[in-house]
């Protein structure tokens, strides 16, 4: 009998083996090792898949219909293929995500899958890569955020973006590239091809984590600001835990990300830094918010950000940022959400013409009061015309129109969908902005140049 037993271990072991064949898991090691570079690489469109059972894509919809903003994961498989390589991942956990841009992703109200004649639609998802299986991952990731172009018929304004921040050195701005992506509900023959999607790294610890060679440390306290984080009301009754379930929604002004259990702390934290921000003055001012904050960096986050036209921002509309202070209380902030740039205006009157000095209110105190300081004022202007610079490969039109038809030449042919929505590149902004005007790749009413030509001398 013990013989029995050895043989069908034998036979279990040379199962397992089978499943990931060494070459198999030697190409895990080596993208692992890769990191999320390998993931948002911006000169290959990979394809991800998601397969979903009708009981779990049922739940989904349903949940959204209960509360559209809730965050209840249901069970999907997944998969990633790039360069012929595909990774396979069994029961990640997905749900729809965004602000403006969240939908219901098939049908409508109350109906459930249609398995004959589905009406599927374009929603953005988070992925959540080891929700049911704690051990799993791609190339070290552990989550990815999909994202669809809503209102960007070019297809490139986060992208370009955020590989811009990239470029010039900001460290701080998420990650982001293009992909394919596929839903298949496993019940059903066909595979519904929801087109090409931008693939967003999340801000959360593991974006902490993926910098730890930049930032002092990564166990301090993460915020996400919403809508009227204007960092000059220190009331605690803004800071909180977002908490979203079926049954609510609260979102607090100023939600913390990490150390939740240490929030009365980061509350304390936080409201030293509004009071000293809004408080101090003169060289007194100028000699703390140094110490605070890596000057340098935040400058050329602005500048590629009032560049790119990024009107829903802190300085306009105090909103769609995160900020992170390290254990010593250094403040980092971090740029978020940049679909809405590149000639698509509202709130002020034209992002291509917008004074860069008087981009926003003088009541949002971050850049006002830094770039009232004349040495940090020269170092914004500085950081502008580099951007604008022909030598450099930034923000120059021509170089910016080189880099976007490349990037359209790649997903051209993937663009056309099975949710008949967005299937043209089209060269405008949103159709509800005030600057209809604005193009891209044509010579006329050109958003790069409009906005080189109007920087300070």
């Amino acid at each position: 009998m013990k013989y029995a037993y050895l043989i069908i271990i034998v036979i279990l072991f040379a199962s397992c083996n089978l499943i990931v064949p060494p070459e198999q898991q030697d190409f895990n090691d080596s993208i692992t090792a890769l990191g999320t570079t390998y993931i948002y690489d911006i000169d290959v469109i990979p394809e991800i898949k998601l397969e979903v059972s009708t009981e779990q894509w049922n739940k989904l919809l349903l949940d959204f219909d209960t509360n559209k903003n809730n965050e209840e994961y249901v069970k999907s498989d997944f998969s990633f293929t790039k360069d012929g390589h595909t990774i396979s991942l069994q029961d990640v956990g997905i749900h729809i995500r965004g602000n403006t841009s969240r939908r219901r992703p098939e049908g409508s109200t109350a109906e459930v899958h249609n398995s004959t004649n589905p009406v599927w639609h374009h929603a953005s998802f988070s992925v959540n890569l080891k929700k049911f299986n704690n051990a799993q991952r791609l190339a070290g990731a552990e989550k990815i955020n999909l994202k669809w172009f809503k209102d960007d018929a070019m297809y490139v304004r986060e992208i370009y973006c955020y590989d811009l921040f990239e470029r010039f050195g900001v460290w701080t701005a998420p990650q982001s590239s293009y992909c394919r992506l596929s839903i298949k509900i496993k019940e059903d023959a066909t595979t519904a091809y929801y087109g090409v999607y931008e693939m967003v790294e999340p801000v959360d610890e593991e974006f902490l984590k993926n910098r730890k060679d930049k930032f002092a440390d990564t166990k301090g306290n993460l915020w996400k600001a919403a809508w009227g984080a204007d960092l000059s009301n220190s009331d605690k009754s803004r800071m909180g835990l977002e908490n979203v379930t079926l049954e609510q929604t609260y979102t607090p002004v100023y939600d913390l990300k990490t150390n939740e259990l240490q929030l009365e702390t980061a509350k304390s934290q936080l409201v030293d830094f509004i009071t000293n921000l809004n408080n101090k003055t003169d060289d007194d001012f100028k000699n703390w918010i140094s110490s605070k904050m890596d000057i340098e960096l935040f400058l050329r986050t602005y500048a590629v950000n009032v560049m790119c036209g990024m009107w829903d921002d802190y300085w306009v509309n105090q909103n769609n940022y995160y900020f992170y202070f390290d254990s010593a209380g250094k403040f980092y902030f971090i740029p978020y959400d940049y679909d809405n740039t590149l000639g698509t205006s509202e709130i002020i009157s034209d992002s291509g013409t917008q004074d860069v000095l008087n981009w926003g209110k003088d009541t949002q105190p971050l850049v006002k009061k830094i770039i009232s300081i004349p040495e940090y004022k020269a170092l914004y202007i500085q950081y502008i015309k580099e951007l604008c610079d022909s030598n450099n490969d930034l923000f120059q039109a021509d170089k910016s129109m080189t880099r976007i038809i490349n990037w359209q030449n790649k997903i051209s042919g993937f663009v056309n969908n099975d949710t008949n929505e967005d299937t043209e590149i089209i060269d405008k902004p949103a159709n509800w902005g005030n600057c209809d005007f604005y193009r891209l790749l044509e010579t006329n009413n050109n958003y790069f140049k409009i906005r080189a030509a109007n920087i300070p001398n």
